[in-house]
């Protein structure tokens, strides 16, 4: 242990409240603190932080050292769409995974971050780099990054009460049915292929809703480019949504209908918007990232380019499902 702090309760209540207020950190770093088994109450280990402090007894907190690991060589780079000194706003490519894992041997996001100099202040051991929320390894696009705790905090928070969100950009086959379409079905875990998730009635799954909106149709009618909206944020949730409608994005060979399914380089899937309130400035903010070149080059082979550059504008596709949210 790096060091160990002592305190006396002055005012009944919560464990996680005082220590926030001693502590001076985010209520959701002393959390992590407690559930970490790192936080004694009259020399009793507490692992609950909403336990309530009576007058006067001993708090002691054992502070651990931050395991950090260096970053791996990177040979990539990011396209930075906005930084200031509380967020980082990125163009994720696609192919670069976002968080370092036993089966990932190639460097991450998290691997760039730790290069740019970005890491969180922690209280808990863990090292953390501002991941406020995630994008699949194929996906491209838009993504927040927190460069304090505050930041962290308050952008997380923002996940939670849906002020923060993103709309995607895929193109489908075959094509929907309906201009816009709404899918409300809990996700889980696929019982056939654990690589997979599935629309699902176990006890396990979780509510999700997202609604797809028709763009344009290709030149030879097959395929659609269509706009997403997501309500809520499960793994591969535009994927399972599309798969229960028997659709799926080109390019996913996760979620095919079948293994001759015309083959892309990538999945054609992009986080083309991103909005959230700004920690320091209180107002909202969005920004909006380019398709790479292997997207774009696909998109303009399909499609009327010119058609695909007016349905683009960012304010009819907000627009379209603001009428239907």
């Amino acid at each position: 242990m790096s060091d160990i702090k002592n305190y006396i309760c002055d005012n009944e209540q919560r464990l996680d409240a005082f220590l926030t207020l001693k502590i001076e950190q985010t209520r959701s770093q002393v959390a992590m603190l407690i559930k970490n088994k790192y936080v004694f109450v009259e020399d009793k280990l507490v692992t609950r932080p909403g336990v309530k402090l009576k007058l006067e007894q001993k708090i002691r907190v054992e502070f651990p050292k931050v395991k950090e690991t260096p970053a791996l060589e990177i040979d990539f780079d990011v396209e930075i769409l906005y930084e200031d000194e509380d967020v980082l706003v990125i163009n994720k490519p696609s192919g670069l995974t976002v968080h370092p894992a036993p089966s990932v041997k190639e460097a991450t996001l998290v691997d760039w971050l730790k290069h740019k100099g970005i890491r969180l202040s922690t209280i808990s051991g863990e090292e953390r780099h501002g991941i406020v929320h995630r994008l699949d390894k194929g996906t491209s696009g838009t993504m927040v990054v927190a460069k304090n705790n505050k930041a962290h905090e308050f952008l997380s928070n923002q996940l939670q009460d849906k002020s923060m969100g993103r709309y995607y950009l895929a193109v489908v086959n075959p094509p929907l049915k309906d201009d816009l379409t709404t899918i409300e079905q809990n996700i889980g875990r696929s019982s056939h292929n654990r690589l997979k998730m599935a629309c699902t009635q176990d006890s396990k799954s979780k509510y999700a809703k997202t609604t797809f909106k028709i763009l344009a149709m290709s030149n030879d009618e097959k395929h659609q480019f269509i706009a997403c909206k997501l309500f809520t944020g499960r793994t591969h949730q535009i994927r399972v949504h599309l798969e229960s409608l028997n659709r799926h994005i080109i390019g996913d060979h996760i979620y095919a209908l079948s293994p001759k399914i015309e083959k892309s380089e990538r999945i054609m899937l992009h986080a083309y918007m991103i909005y959230f309130i700004h920690p320091t400035s209180k107002e909202k903010v969005s920004f909006v990232a380019a398709f790479d070149d292997t997207m774009k080059t696909y998109i303009d082979k399909k499609f009327d380019m010119e058609q695909i550059n007016e349905v683009m504008d960012t304010n009819s596709i907000i627009s379209s499902f603001s009428a239907n949210s």
